[in-house]
């Protein structure tokens, strides 16, 4: 499928993947895609913006490439790694042969045929279907030397490999960084970037993306898991529920045939919504039935 052409066809083809996504996201999104450019998302865990990255790629039938960051990821990890096992089983063989001529056997093994191709690769790579998109999901959970590196080859879009020489991408790949703000990214790599804040949603866009992703849940329901995770987030918590949080509790609910909440349901639940158990300490005893009174009365018509 070729690019969208307006906001209003990004947002529809990202609904169609059951991605709800306001007027401002649309626009960066289309904005990225029809300049090239790279889209920096930044946010709270559980805003939906890896998941972004995944609706695009479906609704664009293009293959998606994750790189997932994690703390001391190098340059060598994320582009690609030589089959070391594959080489000393040739190497033996050639010995075993006898008239090993070395350099001709260097040569041998430094080809394609030995390369692990590890995303940024992958991306550089001719797709079926088009330009991949790729994924470089929280950023901020590696280094600056990572970051430098990051930054020059989504400059020219280009990676080198001593051995083989520079691979350059025939045609650049959707890339889509993300980041959960654990640590301030370097405005160099943020300038080479479209940014948007992916901030939790109104009350009105949590119902429509929990309706799309649970549609099984009755009105009212919905309306009260909306309303009380909303209202969680107003908690001094040391990490709030995020969207990811809410559709996982309306599944948890549907599948106990729960019809509304209660002090009793949320406190057997609590799981699905908060994942450190100083937060959910601070639910135990009425607690949870304040918040859900205070729920239901700002729920009721006025």
């Amino acid at each position: 499928m070729q690019n969208p052409t307006s906001i209003d066809a990004v947002q529809r083809i990202l609904a169609e993947q059951d991605y709800i996504c306001g007027r401002a996201l649309g626009t960066v999104t289309y904005l990225a895609l029809t300049l090239g450019r790279p889209l920096f998302l930044e946010g709270e865990a559980g805003t939906g913006k890896t998941e972004i990255a995944k609706a695009l790629a479906r609704a664009l039938g293009r293959r998606l490439i994750r790189l997932q960051c994690y703390e001391g990821l190098d340059a060598a990890s994320a582009v690609y790694e030589w089959n070391f096992t594959g080489q000393m089983i040739a190497i033996r063989a050639a010995e075993a042969s006898g008239g090993v001529d070395r350099g001709h056997l260097k040569d041998e093994l430094f080809t394609e045929e030995y390369l692990i191709e590890r995303p940024l690769l992958q991306a550089m790579r001719p797709q079926a279907g088009g330009a991949p998109v790729l994924l470089i999901d929280e950023i901020d959970r590696t280094d600056e030397p990572f970051e430098a590196f990051l930054l020059e080859a989504l400059s020219d879009f280009q990676v080198t490999i001593p051995e083989l020489g520079t691979i350059h991408a025939p045609e650049p790949p959707i890339v889509i960084l993300t980041s959960n703000r654990t640590r301030e990214v370097h405005d160099a790599l943020k300038r080479r970037c479209l940014y948007h804040w992916v901030d939790y949603p109104t009350f009105d866009r949590e119902i429509e993306i929990l309706q799309a992703r649970a549609p099984e849940a009755a009105e009212v329901l919905s309306r009260e898991i909306v309303a009380f995770v909303q209202r969680l987030r107003t908690e001094d918590l040391f990490k709030k529920p995020g969207v990811a949080e809410t559709i996982d509790w309306a599944k948890c609910l549907l599948a106990l045939d729960v019809i509304s909440l209660s002090p009793e349901v949320i406190a057997d639940t609590l799981g699905a919504i908060l994942k450190y158990q100083d937060d959910i300490a601070k639910l135990q005893g009425s607690e949870a039935k304040r918040l859900l009174d205070e729920v239901r009365a700002g729920l009721e018509p006025h």
